[in-house]
């Protein structure tokens, strides 16, 4: 999977469950018919923020993004809808291009933010395991918190 299939994959992802979200919002709030699309929506939506998050920090690592665009593309999922026109515009400028900067016969890691991401890329299976259970960790205790106000 290349870093353009990766990143647009979360980009799109949390695009939609925004959408499902502020569906559920509307039947709550405007049409006042059901509130049950809000739970599934906010939660669905709240694992994908997380795993946009953790997305972008990653490529942005791997791609050597500089940080301006890193935190342009964490904001982007604040405002509804806007991973899409980030995840295009990186790549019409070439942030997504070519394969894995840090993967097999790439770039040596400079530094230890680098050097788990190449740990990572050469260890795909046990990655997205522990990508899972590290947004699960945080996902359930975010909700064991209690919902957002």
């Amino acid at each position: 999977m290349t870093p353009k299939t990766f990143f647009s994959i979360f980009a799109v992802g949390e695009a939609l469950t925004w959408a499902l979200l502020l569906a559920g919002m509307f039947l709550k709030y405007v049409t006042r018919t059901t509130e049950a699309l809000v739970s599934v929506g906010g939660a669905l939506h709240g694992f994908m923020f997380l795993a946009f998050i953790v997305a972008t920090v990653y490529v942005g690592v791997s791609q050597k993004w500089r940080v301006g665009r890193v935190l342009l593309g964490l904001l982007s999922a604040i405002i509804p809808f806007a991973t899409v026109p980030f995840e295009v515009v990186v790549t019409r400028r070439g942030g997504l291009e070519g394969g894995w900067r840090l993967g097999r016969g790439g770039d040596e890691p400079a530094g230890a933010t680098e050097a788990v991401v190449s740990w990572t890329l050469h260890r795909p299976v046990v990655s997205v395991v522990a990508g899972l259970v590290v947004v699960g960790g945080v996902f359930t205790a975010l909700m064991l918190s209690g919902p957002p106000v």
